[in-house]
């Protein structure tokens, strides 16, 4: 495709421009400091309850910037290992390494020692800000790593003098979330901010081509690929989202519900970077497993106006009817991502709420958004949108490798953009297996639909082949997702004798008078022979990763223990 044959161009509102520009930062942490200098007193992050300004959190950065500069003696590349949930410690860590140069890698604190081992000992992290809890799992794999320095969090840090102990003493001892440790290996994150108040700091030269964070995708499943991410890469990337939403919002007066873990890709760049770049306060929730915890964060800041949510999550507001407890009057913008959201989801979603669930898309290696439906899309229509500006995307065969521009016809996905990772870290070999030429394939089937919009098919692994048929788990789990007696459903393939392969799903009910009858009258209203499950099971939850996604592979193995 050429510049005028970019078929998405004609589906964007005027007032989104086609291409971005040049990034308006030189470094992530550039832009940490000039909203925090341009909302100084306005509320940036609130956890449990308790607030803290950006002027607040901006000292806060500069106390463990010297620190690490002066008692940790940490120079620019080295790598910091960040294993939080979403506290107010956690933007505080990540500034402070972007501030000293450093490369950010973060490690969801669910992983095992053993998974932790395996993103660690890759990317050489010499220094590790943690959770209490965690302690232990680092110490059991302290030997085998290159860490130094353990810095440990409690969750009242920054709770005040009241909350804040009687939270730390409930979750030692209440709720007995923190195994033993030994304590004179471990250096305390509020004494080592503490400290770092009376420390200087010399200013360290940071390139906006430097790598700014190796964030870590398929290490639960094999070797950790570190994709590596630059300031260019996110600044870019948060500039493109702000082109697609901004219209709608306002600058400075904006409240985000971050209740997707901020280690992910997804929330660490929207909910966090872009919500930065727009002056937004930040609701952070620690563990929205607990969904109590989050209708109870939505009753006290009602004025929420960003949801950032997986399809999980959307599908948790209407079966928990959270706005027949809460009027969110403000609320004006819903992203989807993450994973597909499916159309009953969508559809209830917008039911309950009256705002649409704009879906977005992307992967960890372009930091990550590619697509997005456009603000004035009011429908749920089964796409992910169109290429964000000044993202280029294309649809090839996925055995020829030869371009496809024809609509409805299946290829792989693959984009080129200034959000494109710089490559894995010390890991040429994958590095030269994702990308084709100056585009980066992303292992999705895709179509090109009306107006350049792009429909995902599914996960070139996940198709299922039923006597020489491909078929899509995503378009049984959308028709499924409609019947009104469905909490959530998931569909993998299995070995069959008489067609290679046939079609299981996977149902967590809500009404326990739905039967399978009734969900094959259902599909055969929707689906061809072929597509139709032959094997169906209620089952009370499906295995999830922390980010909200039906693991699938666990469902081929029939776990459910995730």
């Amino acid at each position: 495709m050429t510049e005028n044959q970019y078929p998405w161009y004609e589906s964007y509102p005027e007032d989104v421009p086609h291409t971005i520009g040049e990034p308006e930062y030189d470094s992530l942490y550039a832009l940490f400091e000039d909203t925090c200098h341009k909302y100084a007193n306005k509320t940036a992050f609130t956890s449990f309850g308790t607030s803290m300004t950006f002027r607040e959190v901006n000292e806060k950065v500069d106390a463990f910037a010297s620190y690490l500069q002066n008692e940790l003696n940490v120079k620019k590349g080295d790598a910091l290992g960040v294993i939080l949930p979403n506290l107010i410690q956690y933007p505080i860590c990540v500034f402070a390494g972007l501030k000293c140069g450093m490369r950010i890698v973060n490690v969801n604190p669910l992983y095992t020692a053993h998974e932790i081992l395996s993103v660690l000992r890759d990317s050489k992290a010499q220094v590790v800000v943690t959770l209490e809890s965690i302690n232990a799992r680092l110490l059991q794999i302290h030997d085998q790593t290159y860490i130094k320095t353990i810095i440990s969090c409690n969750v009242g840090d920054y709770l005040g003098s009241f909350k804040g102990p009687f939270y730390n003493f409930a979750f030692r001892y209440l709720k007995r979330s923190v195994p033993s440790y030994d304590k004179k290996q471990i250096v305390s994150f509020k004494s080592a901010v503490e400290k770092g108040y009376n420390l200087g700091f010399s200013k360290v030269d940071i390139n906006i081509d430097d790598v700014a964070f190796y964030q870590y995708t398929g290490g639960t499943t094999g070797k950790p690929k570190g994709a590596m991410l630059t300031h260019r890469n996110i600044i870019s990337n948060v500039m493109q989202a702000d082109a697609m939403y901004s219209p709608i919002l306002n600058y400075g007066e904006e409240t985000i519900l971050t209740a997707l873990p901020l280690y992910h890709i997804f929330a660490m760049t929207i909910n966090l970077m872009f919500a930065l770049y727009i002056g937004c306060s930040n609701i952070l929730i620690a563990d929205p497993r607990q969904f109590n915890t989050v209708i109870s964060a939505l009753k006290r800041n009602s004025d929420v106006s960003i949801i950032i949510a997986v399809n999980t999550l959307l599908n948790a507001f209407v079966t928990h009817d959270v706005f027949k407890k809460v009027k969110l009057n403000k609320l004006r913008l819903v992203v989807g991502g993450g994973t597909a959201v499916q159309e009953g989801v969508a559809k209830k979603f917008k039911e309950v709420s009256g705002v649409s669930v704009l879906e977005g898309y992307g992967l960890t290696e372009c930091s990550p958004l590619c697509c997005a439906l456009p603000y004035n899309n009011r429908e749920y229509n089964g796409t992910i949108g169109v290429p964000t500006p000044s993202t280029i995307a294309r649809i090839v065969d996925i055995h020829t490798g030869e371009e496809i521009t024809q609509k409805n016809m299946p290829g792989e996905l693959e984009f080129k953009g200034p959000q494109v990772m710089k490559g894995y870290f010390n890991n040429q070999k994958e590095t030269e297996h994702v990308f084709d030429g100056e585009f980066l394939r992303t292992g999705d089937i895709a179509v090109w639909c009306d107006g350049g919009f792009i429909k995902i098919i599914d996960r070139i692994k996940d198709m299922i082949i039923v006597s020489g048929f491909n078929v899509f788990p995503n378009e049984i789990e959308n028709v499924v997702s409609m019947l009104n007696g469905v909490i959530e459903c998931g569909v993998v393939g299995v070995p069959s004798s008489s067609t290679g392969e046939s079609v299981k799903l996977y149902i967590v009910r809500k009404d326990k008078t739905l039967t399978k009858e009734l969900v094959l009258l259902h599909l055969k209203k929707y689906l061809t022979g072929y597509k139709i499950p032959k094997h169906i099971e209620f089952v009370e939850k499906l295995p999830k990763s922390p980010v909200g996604k039906v693991l699938r592979r666990y469902l081929r193995q029939n776990r459910f223990d995730s």
